[in-house]
C-alpha cells in the first residue's frame, strides 16, 4: 500500500510503477534517522506516548536495506510499513517533502566528510612522495613546453594546493547541509503544534524546494574530479616513453589484452575520464532546477542517484590514486637529464643581467636573441637561484602537514 492510496482508487498501471518506483535504498539510514528525530518531536507535542517512542526507536534501530521489498514504493513508505501499527501514527505533521529532504541532508553532509578524508590520505601520501623527493630536480612547464626547473617535491605540492582547495569546498557543503527543513511538512508546516528543530530552515517553501546543498556538493565533486583529471593528465605523461619521468607499479596499472609488453595508466586514465561525468552531473541537476516552480516537484528526485554516483566514484577514486602515486618509481636519471637543457636557465641569465644594472626588458631581448641565433650559454659556475630550494619544498610540506591534519 502507497502513502496516498486513500486518494487513488485501485493499483497503479505496473507500467506506471515501474517508471514512480525510487531507487533510493542508500538512503534508508538517514532516512531512518530522521524519523528518529521526528518522533522526538511527535514525544515532546503529546502526539506519541513515551513508551510508543521507545518502540519506535527500538523498531528504527533494526532497519535494514533487508527489508526492503519490491512493494515499497521508496525507503519513506518501507519504514512505514516496518514501524507497524506505530507507522500509522509516525508521519503525522510531516510530508514526504521534508521527510526526504531532511534524510538528504544528512546523506550529502555525510558523502561530504567521507571526501575530505580520502583527499587528507591523498594528500598525506602525496606529502610523504613531496618529501621524498624535495630535492629531486625536474622541468617545470608552461604550454606543455619545457620552461624552468623546479623539484619533483615543489610540483607534488601543486597537487597538494589543488586537493586542500577541494577539502574546502567540501567542508563548505557540510555547512549547507547543516539547516533543519523539519517542520515544513508539504510546504506549508502543519496545524499540529510541533517543537522547532534547532537551526530551522527559515521558510518552509523554500525549506522543500532547495536543493542547493545538493548543487554544493556536486560542484565540489565536479572541481575535485578535474583536479585529479590534471593530476591523472600529468602521471599519465610522464609514465609515456616519450617523457619517462616514472614507471607504473604493477600494484596500479593493467595489461592490454593483444600485446604483451603494454602496462597502461588506467587509474590515472579513468580519474581523468570521470571529470566529465562529475561536470555532467552538476549541469544535469542545475537545468532540472532552474526551471522548478516553488514548492516541490517530482522532478527534484532526479537528485539521489547523481549524489549516489558521485559518492562512490569519490570513494573509489582517491585510494586507487593513494596507491598508484605511494608506489610510482620515478626515473631520476631521466629527470636529471631532461632538466639539465640548458634553455631552462633563460630566465635566470636575464634575471642576472637585471641584477648587474640591465633594465629587464633589455636583457629579455638579449637572452631572447642569443636563443634565437643558437649562440645562448647557460653558466657553468654559479647556477643562479630557480625554484624554491629544498628547505623551501620542505618548510611547505610541514606546513601543509599541519593544514591537512584530519
Amino acid at each position: 500500500m502507497t502513502l496516498w492510496s486513500g486518494r487513488v482508487d485501485g493499483r497503479l498501471a505496473p507500467e506506471v510503477w515501474t517508471f514512480l518506483k525510487a531507487e533510493d535504498a542508500e538512503l534508508l539510514p538517514y532516512d531512518v534517522e530522521g524519523t528518529k528525530l521526528h518522533a522526538r518531536r511527535l514525544r515532546d507535542a503529546g502526539l506519541l506516548t513515551s513508551e510508543e517512542h521507545a518502540e519506535a526507536v527500538r523498531l528504527l534501530d533494526g532497519i535494514t536495506i533487508a527489508d526492503l521489498t519490491d512493494d515499497d514504493e521508496d525507503v519513506h513508505s518501507a519504514i512505514e510499513r516496518l514501524l507497524g501499527p506505530l507507522g500509522r501514527k509516525i508521519h503525522a505533521g510531516r510530508s514526504r517533502n521534508d521527510q526526504v529532504v531532511t534524510a538528504f541532508r544528512l546523506y550529502v553532509a555525510d558523502a561530504s566528510h567521507e571526501a575530505v578524508a580520502g583527499i587528507e590520505r591523498f594528500a598525506a601520501a602525496l606529502l610523504d612522495r613531496a618529501e621524498a623527493d624535495a630535492e629531486t630536480p625536474m622541468p617545470g612547464y608552461t604550454h606543455l613546453q619545457r620552461a624552468q626547473p623546479v623539484t619533483v617535491g615543489h610540483h607534488l605540492l601543486a597537487w597538494v594546493e589543488m586537493l586542500e582547495r577541494d577539502r574546502a569546498r567540501f567542508l563548505a557543503a557540510v555547512a549547507g547541509c547543516e539547516p533543519s527543513p523539519l517542520g515544513a511538512g508539504a510546504l506549508a508546516g502543519s496545524t499540529l503544534d510541533l517543537p522547532a528543530p534547532p537551526n530551522q530552515v527559515r521558510n518552509s517553501l523554500d525549506a522543500v524546494a532547495d536543493r542547493d546543498f545538493v548543487l554544493d556538493y556536486l560542484y565540489a565533486t565536479a572541481v575535485h574530479f578535474v583536479h585529479l583529471s590534471r593530476i591523472g593528465e600529468e602521471l599519465v605523461l610522464w609514465a609515456t616513453s616519450e617523457f619517462g619521468f616514472a614507471r607504473l607499479p604493477e600494484s596500479a596499472a593493467t595489461g592490454s589484452s593483444m600485446m604483451p609488453q603494454k602496462l597502461n595508466p588506467d587509474v590515472a586514465e579513468l580519474a581523468r575520464g570521470k571529470a566529465g561525468t562529475a561536470i555532467g552531473r552538476l549541469a544535469g541537476l542545475l537545468a532540472t532546477v532552474k526551471g522548478l516552480p516553488l514548492a516541490y516537484n517530482t522532478d527534484l528526485s532526479e537528485d539521489k542517484q547523481a549524489v549516489f554516483r558521485a559518492r562512490r566514484d569519490v570513494a573509489h577514486a582517491l585510494p586507487a590514486l593513494t596507491v598508484l602515486v605511494s608506489e610510482l618509481e620515478l626515473d631520476r636519471d631521466r629527470l636529471a637529464a631532461a632538466v639539465a637543457d640548458p634553455l631552462l636557465a633563460a630566465t635566470a641569465v636575464a634575471e642576472q643581467l637585471v641584477r648587474d644594472g640591465t633594465p629587464f626588458r633589455d636583457a629579455h631581448e638579449q637572452v631572447a636573441r642569443s636563443v634565437r641565433e643558437g649562440t645562448f650559454e647557460a653558466p657553468t659556475e654559479r647556477a643562479p637561484r630557480q625554484a624554491p630550494g629544498p628547505g623551501g619544498v620542505r618548510e611547505a610540506i610541514a606546513a601543509a602537514r599541519k593544514r591537512l591534519a584530519p
